[in-house]
């Protein structure tokens, strides 16, 4: 039995002799790849110099001249029209897709190769949303039980209920205001909703009338309370009496007239469009994914092609050396 200890140690010891050589040719491989790397780059340091002011100024040229411009505009779409706004973008968009000039010239676009895309999205206000019902409140709830919030406030059934909502079209160039209107004039151009503005108008007008006359009658009863004596004169102020509630509340009654009468001309003023513009932002250069980029890319892409050939070739030399012997 005590023979098979010396063994065992000996076997131990040869394991762990394996084990280090083993770590030692790899780190031996380590340093010859990196000495490797080292002499390619010296040996083509002119090269690739070249290519990386090469790749500079190409993608720098594909920056200045091949911008896209994005306008972005806010709208508020009228008499329940969201939908509508939504539908009339999709086919905007399918049109532009399938570059269908006859359309796009036909409702005001003259240059129709500018345009790249249009798309619409919602600006996300919960708390206006929340605010304009009273049931957007437990309807939020209720749905929040089975799912994020976050994301139930941002998915399109949810979304199309907000009051803003931002248009944004990409173009080739930049443009002006005028090159946006033809577009506005294609949302604004409806049969049924201009029948909509009509009554809502006529109606918000109506509403407004009734309310100046009421407060033209609460005018005139307090001043006849002003020559009675139900209020009491010293010097310039009116001293109302507090025991007469039906003048207080008359004056609450008007308060509150002047305030629904305020909110009334501010919709009148709203409503003179189906997708009312709120504002404009012209010309913003478009970031995202390679746009303004390409000086930085196309170096890379250059380095790269250059050391993958390279490779390519070193291995299809030694492959074909292989196969002759």
């Amino acid at each position: 039995m005590s023979t098979n200890v010396p063994q065992s140690q000996d076997n131990h010891e040869i394991d762990l002799f394996m084990i280090f050589n083993k770590v030692g040719n790899f780190f031996q491989w380590i340093n010859a790849m990196l000495f490797k790397m080292i002499r390619f780059f010296i040996k083509n340091a002119i090269i690739l110099i070249v290519l990386i002011f090469l790749g500079f100024g190409i993608g720098l040229y594909l920056d200045s001249n091949f911008k896209t411009y994005r306008q972005q505009l806010i709208v508020e779409p009228k008499f329940e029209s969201t939908d509508y706004l939504y539908h009339k973008i999709a086919l905007l968009e399918s049109k532009i897709s399938e570059h269908d000039v006859a359309f796009l010239k036909g409702i005001g676009i003259q240059d129709v190769s500018e345009i790249k895309a249009i798309t619409v999205e919602p600006i996300v206000d919960i708390y206006k949303f929340i605010n304009s019902n009273g049931q957007n409140m437990e309807l939020l709830k209720l749905m929040a039980q089975n799912g994020d919030l976050k994301t139930i406030v941002e998915e399109t059934t949810t979304s199309k209920n907000y009051a803003y909502h931002t248009i944004s079209i990409e173009t080739k160039t930049k443009v002006n205001e005028a090159s946006i209107q033809p577009i506005l004039k294609y949302l604004n151009t409806s049969n049924y909703y201009d029948a909509y503005k009509k009554v809502f108008r006529s109606n918000l007008a109506q509403k407004i009338q009734v309310k100046k006359e009421i407060i033209t009658q609460i005018d005139g009863i307090i001043a006849q309370f002003t020559l009675g004596d139900g209020l009491n004169a010293k010097g310039d102020k009116l001293v109302y009496n507090n025991e007469n509630l039906q003048l207080n509340n008359m004056v609450r009654t008007k308060d509150s007239l002047t305030n629904m009468l305020g909110y009334l001309n501010i919709d009148l003023l709203d409503s003179n469009k189906i997708i009312n513009d709120k504002s404009l932002i012209l010309n913003k250069v478009k970031t995202k994914a390679l746009n303004g980029k390409l000086k930085l890319v196309i170096p890379f892409l250059f380095v790269f092609l250059f050391i993958f050939g390279c490779l390519f070739r070193s291995f299809y030399k030694k492959q074909a050396a292989l196969a002759q012997l």
